[in-house]
């Protein structure tokens, strides 16, 4: 293990007693700490804006500052290159294929332990899997993360993409294809999209992982020199953004639809989508493995990624799957006096 790595590996080992005793000199003397998230601002970012609301990562000694992306394989490539910022929100399959290419960066902390793609279709088409789309229009975006998974989600139901019409749309303009009713279905971001379609058309969503392709979704993940670095600072941002997530989901939602509503006021957001955007998106976290806590890495879940995108080809079937993060570092029961229900 390279050296600088394992000091920071160590200091991130800090406990309850070292976080207690820092608290007061860090919030006095809080560190930088730069941020980017995955994409324009969304339900999945009700975390990040609760706490830095609500003052968290302030009390936890940090100043972080939150930049909107414009999508997931595009903040694993500049967080990646490491200059910018220190940790990056992202689909961490993405973080995967790229750590596959060559890019140093590995996952910290999983929020979303289920796999958000798959497929949108209308409330009253009766469409429950892959079968039922034949001989339909299908709207997809080619170089998305959905689109090398269509093969394998179709053969699922015996069919291929000459069985259906797929039509290619740009991902900006593929909410708005589905929802006029331009396309029969629409393969996508399932907590993204459903509850801003389901305002015009309403939808339920067909998941990729209820067919064998599931990996984990949603998460942070940071370029290995920036661990070496800044090891025990990522420690802390990942742990209070968790610690965020559990608070919100014990009944706090509408609280983090106000905090992005006023971090963000010129984004002009709808708060009812919002509040559907969190709702939809919890069941996708699940539950926390045997004895852990919400942002933990589960090693199986890495077992089953390295399956589901070795056989699409987006890595080798050989990629060993603990080489894609750095456990133990998200511990959110560090922060249970800071985030008071």
């Amino acid at each position: 293990m390279h050296a600088g790595f394992a000091r920071g590996w160590r200091h991130a080992m800090w406990g309850v007693a070292a976080v207690a005793l820092s608290a007061s000199a860090w919030a006095q003397n809080p560190e930088p700490l730069r941020v980017r998230l995955d994409w324009t601002p969304w339900g999945v970012h009700g975390a990040f804006h609760l706490a830095q609301q609500k003052g968290w990562y302030q009390q936890a000694g940090l100043d972080v500052s939150l930049e909107d992306g414009n999508g997931s394989v595009t903040t694993v490539q500049i967080v990646g290159a490491g200059d910018s910022f220190d940790v990056g929100h992202a689909a961490l399959a993405s973080v995967m294929i790229a750590r596959e290419k060559g890019m140093p960066v590995k996952a910290v902390a999983v929020f979303a332990r289920q796999s958000d793609i798959g497929l949108l279709v209308p409330a009253e088409a009766g469409i429950t899997g892959p079968a039922q789309l034949k001989g339909k229009k299908v709207a997809y975006t080619a170089g998305s993360l959905e689109a090398p998974f269509i093969d394998a989600f179709l053969a699922a139901g015996k069919l291929k993409k000459s069985d259906l019409e797929l039509i290619n749309v740009d991902a900006a303009g593929k909410a708005s294809t589905y929802a006029m009713g331009r396309a029969d279905a629409a393969f996508s971001t399932i907590p993204f999209f459903l509850p801003v379609v389901s305002q015009n058309r309403p939808s339920s969503a067909v998941r990729f992982a209820d067919f064998g392709l599931n990996m984990p979704s949603f998460g942070l993940f940071a370029n290995e020199s920036k661990l070496a670095a800044r090891g025990e600072a990522i420690a802390r941002f990942a742990s209070v953004t968790a610690r965020a997530w559990e608070y919100i989901y014990a009944g706090h939602q509408d609280e983090a639809v106000s905090a992005i509503l006023q971090q963000r006021p010129q984004a002009r957001l709808d708060k009812t989508v919002l509040r559907g955007q969190i709702d939809a998106l919890q069941p996708y976290f699940g539950q926390p493995a045997a004895g852990e806590r919400l942002g933990a890495i589960v090693p199986q879940d890495w077992t089953q990624a390295v399956k589901t995108l070795s056989s699409v080809g987006l890595i080798g079937a050989g990629a060993e799957a603990s080489s894609f993060y750095v456990p133990g570092l998200a511990h959110p029961e560090r922060y249970d006096s800071l985030v008071q229900p």
